[in-house]
């Protein structure tokens, strides 16, 4: 398995290659040379996620590690989950259960990515005697599931950029109290946007390096993320019908990779019915969906913040492969233009959409009504970014066959304050996220200029 960038310029690219790489050097998002069907009879006879994830996670690796290195990585790739099934699933009603992607040591979804990514990073510094720069942004939960991966691995230095605002107190402790030689939070005044794009100048410029150092993406550019999202679609299939009927999947999202996932799921042969895409008010995805419309406007903070961005990074994977039907041309003309042209596509290929998506914005009025639904009718509590999912699933509950999953991607104890808006109560509060209250924090406040930030990690590097 090769993988090439969605605007062609990089081809013919080994797993070690794009995993090192992350961002093409033509701007675009790397994908495999073609989606690797699963054996679902296989996994049929499966029991856990890890069982689930060996049969995934080698379809991608072949041209740079034998399939019994990647056994005995995936043994210990993911640790420190509170809960043995790593991804368990709360049924509400005969219609819709609740995913429960929280149980990681940061509490939120992007564990099972970032941790698969910080296995295979450090396999291969390891077996090229080198080191690496972590640069990252993020807007919530992937700066601390980025920390808590890498940070144990000497070989990494992470630099993590957030912005100095719209965060709750614990999603920002947790990366701030985190007193490690090899780990550096940076707090921006500025949006994530602002964030984003200091990173993306970051891996055109490198000029931050060593010699011979490698700079990795932790963002959900990198492939490797999306490849642990896709096995917990398939663990999830395989737990609620053993893949005997096509399941939706709701998704609330910010940067497109959770929904991408379940995408690429079914394209490797995950039975699909439809994907619910649920935003907030930075809605630039609903936009597009119900009406052709991708264009780029202000960041809104909402009581969802991890879905506060402007532009969806990973949409471009959709573009390439559903709508331009894996020509770069057509990609990289569309892409070339934006943000300062909008993406429009011409109506026959948009309509491709309606055979898979459905789409929903949520209000922060609705967020909050919605928390307080599934908690008085289910006993149930969410945190305000899977609201954003049950409340576009009652919404959309007319156009849906069949069963629902609901992805619940954080832990509502990181969200207190909204909890407590909402007229709500915390049961309890995982250990992880109360130490990090009682920590000291030893982030660095610094303004969005890409030259100061460049400057603070020579100096640390």
């Amino acid at each position: 398995m090769l993988f090439h960038s969605t605007r062609g310029a990089d081809k013919n690219k080994s797993f070690e290659e794009i995993l090192m790489q992350g961002l093409a050097s033509d701007g675009g998002l790397f994908m495999p040379d073609e989606w690797p069907q699963v054996d679902l009879n296989l996994l049929k006879k499966q029991k856990t996620f890890i069982d689930v994830a060996k049969h995934i996670v080698p379809l991608y690796t072949s041209s740079s590690f034998m399939e019994s290195e990647v056994l005995e990585l995936l043994d210990d790739t993911w640790h420190d989950f509170s809960n043995e099934d790593f991804a368990p699933i709360y049924k509400l009603d005969e219609e819709k259960s609740i995913l429960e992607l929280f149980h990681g040591p940061t509490g939120a979804f992007k564990d099972f990515g970032l941790q698969l990514a910080a296995a295979f990073f450090n396999k291969t510094l390891q077996k090229n005697n080198k080191t690496a720069v972590v640069l990252g942004a993020t807007s919530g939960d992937t700066g601390s599931a980025a920390i808590d991966a890498c940070k144990r691995f000497n070989a990494i230095k992470s630099f993590i950029l957030l912005p100095d605002r719209n965060m709750s107190d614990i999603q920002r402790r947790q990366m701030t109290t985190v007193n490690s030689d090899n780990v550096f939070t940076i707090l921006v005044d500025g949006s994530f946007d602002d964030c984003q794009d200091i990173v993306k100048q970051g891996f055109q410029e490198r000029s931050f390096l060593k010699d011979d150092q490698y700079l990795l993406a932790v963002n959900s550019i990198n492939w490797v993320r999306i490849i642990g999202q896709i096995c917990y679609y398939f663990y999830a299939s395989m737990v609620v019908n053993n893949f005997s009927k096509s399941l939706n999947f709701a998704v609330p999202t910010g940067n497109f990779g959770n929904v991408f996932a379940c995408y690429a799921a079914s394209k490797m042969g995950m039975p699909l019915e439809k994907i619910i895409v649920a935003v907030n008010d930075n809605n630039i995805l609903d936009r597009f969906f119900r009406s052709n419309d991708y264009s780029r406007k202000d960041v809104y903070e909402t009581l969802s913040p991890s879905m506060d961005i402007s532009v969806a990074s990973n949409f471009e994977r959709l573009i390439y492969d559903l709508y331009a039907e894996r020509d770069p041309e057509i990609c990289a003309k569309l892409y070339t233009a934006f943000p300062n042209a909008p993406i429009e596509l011409d109506e026959k290929i948009w309509m491709k959409s309606n055979d898979i998506f459905l789409s929903h914005t949520v209000r922060n009025d609705d967020t909050i009504a919605n928390m307080r639904y599934v908690k008085n009718t289910y006993n149930y509590l969410v945190d305000p970014h899977t609201a954003v999912g049950t409340s576009a699933v009652d919404y959309l509950n007319k156009k849906l066959k069949g069963h629902t999953l609901i992805l619940s991607t954080a832990h509502p104890a990181k969200f207190p304050d909204v909890i407590e808006e909402a007229g709500l109560e915390l049961s309890e509060i995982p250990r992880n996220l109360s130490d990090a209250m009682q920590g000291k924090e030893y982030g660095v406040k610094m303004p969005a200029s890409k030259d100061d930030i460049f400057k603070f990690i020579i100096k640390n590097n």
